[in-house]
């Protein structure tokens, strides 16, 4: 892959009007939604920026753990940058925990605005009544419970259902519920909702290595704030 060094550029939009920048490690250029930022800390130390609020130049990385581990291991931060940058053991693992707290985060408003329902009674009413936006399942969830309640919402769904969400353990769902021994839930068509369902998407992406398509190289790695 190559690792030059361009020059900094201001934002681009895709055909779709996304704003778009350039992975620093792999010059891809990808909707934001698709990247995470990083930016120098005044410690000195590289740090991701997953709300894109910090102060400073960023700079851009593919959402995908493998990529954000070879970026690490290739230094390609201080070559963004241009100045020295210290790199944290563990950084892609660290991204991978922050994405799971805040899609954690997302879930606990959705469940205090109503829009989470628990237990397999209240899910298969739910189900009947067409409410459901998606299900989740913990990670540690028995398969054979998974597919009863995954084949009676493809089977009242209109159209395509999304996949149900596993990226959580029983005791992180218990812990964003308030509630003990949550295996499955499900999502009602809401706001926040909708929030967790991006949120949790990133997550596992991330995981999977599957945050977007290649397109041509070309923009900047680094941004002007």
């Amino acid at each position: 892959m190559r690792q030059d060094v361009a020059e900094p550029q201001l934002e681009a939009e895709s055909e779709t009007g996304d704003t778009v920048r350039r992975c620093a490690l792999t010059r891809v250029r990808l909707p934001k939604q698709d990247l995470i930022r990083f930016v120098l800390a005044p410690t000195g130390e590289i740090v991701p920026d997953l709300k894109e609020r910090l102060p400073g130049r960023g700079v851009w990385v593919t959402a995908d753990h493998a990529v954000v581990a070879e970026a690490a291991n290739r230094n390609v931060f201080a070559r963004a940058l241009k100045a020295q940058a210290k790199v944290p053991p563990g950084l892609a693992a660290q991204v991978d925990r922050l994405l799971v707290e805040a899609a954690l985060g997302a879930l606990a408003l959705a469940n205090k605005a109503g829009e989470v329902v628990f237990g397999t009674a209240k899910i298969e009413e739910a189900i009947a009544k067409a409410k459901v936006a998606a299900l989740i399942h913990a990670s540690d969830a028995a398969e054979d419970g998974c597919c009863k309640l995954d084949g009676r919402f493809r089977a009242v769904a209109r159209g395509e259902t999304p996949a149900p969400i596993r990226l959580f353990s029983a005791d992180e769902l218990g812990l964003a519920s308030g509630k003990t021994n949550v295996i499955h839930a499900a999502l009602i068509q809401g706001g926040a909702a909708a929030k967790f369902l991006a949120s949790a998407s990133r997550a596992e992406r991330y995981r999977k290595g599957s945050a977007a398509a290649f397109a041509q190289p070309s923009g900047s790695d680094t941004d002007k704030e």
